[in-house]
């Protein structure tokens, strides 16, 4: 199968490291051109670049846009900013975030306000400004990103279970509404997945494993694969749902988790 996304702009959120950085080079070595959206401009343009040499000969442009997407003000500015460099947004996805788990009783308003506003009014904010040009255009694709957790949330888990769970119940909503105007709207939920993330958390623990002996720790007894997904992995699975080949699928959130999730 040929998945091409060519002519297509794709606004990228927390796109600098990790899965956003993964799904914006597969995008742009489709043939899509993107936005990518994160806080760190130093990043954001390590970031840029490696979307660039991703991207190839292909006509295709790349930006990189540093925006504090927890706050209102930002996102309405840098889609302004995003429309006037590219003249329209195809595709939103919305995957900024950090895993945020702790004991409920631990867990403070501000801390909930903060989880909310990162994960869930960032993802009602950028899609109420995108969604208007895709109706009118009559195509347009949105991917919220969030975990397997929504589904099947732990102890220990929130906000970040809470904050995600609401996330499935707006792909649902969004995807009822717009179906008719052409724009697919659908969930990825993450597992363990190989990433900035995880190496982080490798050298803080400084127990003298190698990185390879600590992720195969991390997954062993808990993905039936016996292995941590790889970024490109997914980032192939979004590639499929933003183009034309995903056109049937719509109000659906996909366990991108080597089977780790209890439920389907």
């Amino acid at each position: 199968m040929d998945v091409r996304m060519d002519g297509r702009v794709a606004v990228i959120t927390g796109a600098s490291t990790g899965l956003g950085l993964a799904m914006a080079k597969e995008f742009a070595a489709s043939g899509g051109s993107v936005a990518l959206l994160a806080r760190k401009a130093d990043a954001l343009a390590a970031a840029k670049a490696e979307v660039a040499k991703a991207a190839g000969k292909a006509n295709t442009k790349i930006e990189a846009y540093s925006c504090d997407v927890s706050k209102a003000a930002p996102i309405a500015d840098t889609i302004k900013k995003v429309v006037a460099d590219f003249g329209k947004v195809d595709i939103l996805v919305n995957n900024a975030g950090i895993s945020h788990a702790k004991p409920f009783d631990t867990v403070t308003d501000e801390d909930w306000q903060g989880d909310l506003d990162l994960k869930l009014f960032a993802a009602i904010r950028l899609a109420r400004l995108v969604l208007p040009g895709m109706r009118e255009r009559k195509w347009g694709r949105i991917v919220n990103v969030l975990n397997i957790g929504a589904k099947a949330p732990g102890a220990n888990s929130t906000p970040t279970s809470v904050s995600r769970a609401a996330g499935l119940a707006l792909t649902k909503a969004l995807s009822q509404e717009n179906a008719q105007h052409g724009v697919l709207v659908n969930a990825m939920l993450v597992g363990l997945i190989d990433s900035d993330q995880w190496q982080r958390r490798h050298k803080a623990a400084n127990d003298g494993k190698t990185y390879q002996q600590f992720i195969d720790a991390m997954a062993k007894g808990r993905i039936p694969l016996g292995r941590m997904g790889k970024a490109e992995e997914f980032a192939r699975m979004a590639c499929f749902l933003c183009s034309d080949a995903g056109s049937f699928v719509t109000g659906v959130a996909i366990n991108v988790d080597g089977g780790a999730s209890p439920v389907v």
